[in-house]
């Protein structure tokens, strides 16, 4: 079976407006600092902002990879292929006469 990968641009792609937030984010910090300040003004604040972009990446990272891999993997198509459990009869058993 084929390995499925995600790419550098996939992941760009579904974290642009996380980047757009972190920098803004990022931005505003550096704006809000006090004259003489900037570092004990902006520390906490970027840290903690680039502590959520962080895990949201990782998050989404995680989520690409495993849609990938779903999508290509031979138990997701065979699951595709049988018969949802709604269309069984109340007895949860499925018929023995062929349709």
């Amino acid at each position: 079976m084929e390995c499925r990968r995600v790419s550098a641009a996939e992941v760009k792609q579904a974290m642009a407006a996380d980047i757009e937030r972190l920098a803004e984010q990022v931005a505003q910090a550096m704006n809000a600092a006090r004259d003489g300040h900037i570092i004990a003004d902006t520390e906490e604040a970027v840290r903690q902002a680039n502590a959520v972009f962080r895990e949201c990446l990782y998050e989404k990272a995680i989520r690409l990879l495993q849609n990938q891999q779903e999508a290509f993997s031979p138990s997701a198509r065979r699951a595709a292929k049988q018969r949802a459990a709604a269309d069984l009869p109340p007895d949860r058993q499925r018929s023995s006469e062929r349709a």
